[in-house]
């Protein structure tokens, strides 16, 4: 009997700690969390204030072609705002919103994730107010189609209940920080969410705000993240113990045409080590458009050197 009350209590422990962690996490990020409506049009979503000056993060399909939006906070004040700039390739947009603004939800790295973690999804479902649901990172890495027919890689899958509404809004992790933009779920199964990775979010937001649009090179491929062994590590000369699979290669695409094949492993560009998808993403910036880029590709013959240019991406 006493062993038995002893885990009881140690039982109740463990779920009054759990749920003070969820807990602060909601206090900490809920109230930079905001409802998003289209002006004239009644389609609503939600979003997340990353800086005190106004700057607001949704999903682009939250604000489609809208110019302008309402922002709407939890304590019920209402204000103005217009669109900065969207990237339907990630659906991630950006909104300024008129005045200032006391809560802001900061961006975590999502590269830090692991399977298993806490993760909190806050926004505005179905009508139903800054509503909170909770569960766990299911997996990382995943790849989801964006509207344009592009592929979204480094997606989060997540078991944290999402429903329409959910767009836009944050998913959180126990330390109560953004580790996601909550995207898409799957109708009709259970348990089976997506958000938009925070590194790639990240790197969306500068875009936007430095040229008002997502400026990319493009080399035709489809990639995820994958661990490095050390002795590839060693032989293409990087300190880091990931790298970028090739999941797939487009045809007469700019990686097909310089010999690039699937289950490649590239390990650095241009001598910088390639960690993870976002880091593909981010070095694929305008500056490499039509510039010799030197891929080292670990394959299991061994480790070679690959040129590829990449090409403006339409």
């Amino acid at each position: 009997m006493a062993f038995a009350a002893e885990k009881l209590q140690s039982d109740d422990a463990m779920l009054d700690a759990y749920s003070a962690t969820v807990a602060d996490a909601v206090d900490r990020i809920g109230p930079a969390v905001c409802r998003i409506e289209r002006v004239g049009s009644g389609g609503h979503g939600s979003g997340f204030v990353i800086a005190q000056d106004g700057l607001v993060v949704t999903n682009f399909h939250v604000v489609g072609d809208a110019r302008a939006v309402r922002v709407t906070m939890p304590d019920g004040a209402a204000r103005e705002g217009r669109v900065l700039g969207r990237d339907p390739d990630t659906d991630i947009a950006l909104v300024r919103a008129d005045g200032s603004f006391a809560d802001v939800a900061p961006l975590g790295d999502s590269k830090r994730l692991r399977r298993g973690q806490i993760a909190i999804a806050i926004g505005n479902p179905l009508g139903f107010e800054w509503t909170v649901t909770a569960g766990v990172v299911s997996a990382l890495g995943r790849s989801m189609r964006a509207s344009t027919g592009r592929l979204i890689d480094d997606v989060i899958q997540t078991d944290a209940a999402l429903n329409p509404g959910n767009s836009g809004g944050p998913l959180v992790s126990s330390a109560g920080e953004v580790i996601g933009v909550n995207t898409a779920m799957i109708h009709g199964a259970q348990g089976i969410a997506f958000a938009v990775a925070s590194n790639t979010a990240n790197f969306v937001i500068s875009e936007i705000i430095r040229f008002g649009r997502v400026r990319r090179a493009f080399i035709g491929v489809s990639a995820d993240t994958t661990n490095l062994p050390r002795r590839a590590a060693l032989l293409s000369q990087v300190t880091t113990n990931t790298a970028v699979r090739l999941r797939s290669i487009e045809r007469n695409g700019p990686a097909a045409k310089a010999g690039l094949k699937e289950g490649d492993i590239i390990a650095a560009i241009d001598g910088r080590p390639v960690t993870g998808v976002d880091d593909l993403v981010r070095m694929l910036d305008a500056e490499r458009i039509g510039r010799e880029t030197l891929c080292t590709v670990v394959r299991r013959t061994g480790v070679s050197q690959v040129v590829v240019t990449p090409v403006a991406r339409s």
